[in-house]
């Protein structure tokens, strides 16, 4: 993955050195969005590269979960760094159409074949790893600049038989739209896991559902579940059991645990049994028969599991 990323990298900057002297000498503004956007492929490479580096490093006791969430947090930067651009490219191409610039088209047009040929080739090298949210990000960088690019020859095509120059700030705020529409899915998926939020395609519903109809489980409170990372997901919650010996309530932490990883793929669980009625307090879950005995002391436990 590390190696991919490093070519990449290599072949990127290249091209972004070969499309800006184009745009600037073909005066194409197709061309120096293409140049500002493989720029911002550059980094986005850069930064997934530093981030698969910090995933692969273990869990030590202050980042007692790893370093999981910097491939997210890399993600949600190249996405936001693309939306940006985007509306750059946007306002520059709104720009030109109010005041057409004569282009080279046949220069436009050599210097996208070459880009659609090295984009190409990365987005599919880069789709071969493409296993977390990081990685993906990535691709979609370099799927969209394979696409953006293509566009670019049709543009030439098009100014070079018509000698319509505006069809350049027009293929322009195509790409710009395309960028957009690609960052947007990836910040939304990447501030949901920031946030800690429910990890998608996951219901707590249907995960309590699916732990109240193991046989010993009176019911299912107090559910959390978020990403540690894009495919690295925790649950921890209460279970009311009834009141047995903790030797028969392993059998339902060893079931409940099962369910978890083979049907909702979550690894990482805290479960904490009660026999006990619960009522929830200003966020803070205290056994019912213990509320009125004492109301500052913490919630007792009949025991409780926890698993990787």
């Amino acid at each position: 993955m590390g190696r991919i990323l490093w070519i990449s990298m290599l072949a990127t900057l290249a091209y972004v050195a070969l499309t800006l002297l184009a745009g600037l000498r073909a005066h194409s503004l197709a061309l120096l969005s293409e140049a500002g956007h493989n720029m911002s492929d550059f980094l986005a490479l850069a930064l997934s590269f530093v981030a698969v580096y910090f995933q692969s490093r273990p869990p030590n006791s202050r980042k007692t979960f790893g370093y999981q969430r910097a491939g997210v947090l890399v993600a949600f930067l190249n996405a936001a760094t693309l939306i940006v651009i985007a509306l750059w490219i946007a306002i520059e191409a709104v720009h030109r159409l109010s005041a057409p610039v004569v282009v080279q088209p046949r220069l436009m047009m050599w210097v996208a074949a070459a880009g659609v040929i090295m984009n190409g080739v990365i987005a599919a090298l880069l789709w071969s790893v493409a296993r977390d949210v990081n990685m993906r990000s990535a691709f979609v960088h370099m799927a969209g600049d394979t696409l953006s690019t293509a566009a670019v020859i049709a543009g030439g095509v098009g100014i070079l038989l018509t000698g319509q120059n505006w069809i350049d700030p027009v293929l322009s705020l195509i790409i710009a739209a395309l960028i957009l529409w690609s960052s947007v899915d990836i910040v939304r998926e990447t501030m949901n896991i920031l946030l800690e939020g429910t990890p998608r395609g996951l219901t707590l519903g249907q995960i309590s559902s699916g732990m109240e109809a193991i046989e010993g489980v009176i019911n299912v409170h107090d559910l959390h579940v978020w990403s540690l990372g894009s495919q690295s997901h925790a649950l921890a919650c209460h279970i009311q059991i009834n009141d047995i010996p903790p030797s028969e309530s392993n059998c339902i932490l060893l079931k409940i645990n099962a369910l978890a990883k083979d049907k909702f793929h979550i690894h990482h669980t805290t479960i904490q049994f009660e026999c006990d009625g619960c009522e929830v307090t200003h966020g803070c879950v205290v056994p019912v028969n213990e509320m009125a005995a004492d109301s500052g002391h913490d919630h007792a436990h009949s025991h409780a599991g926890h698993s990787h």
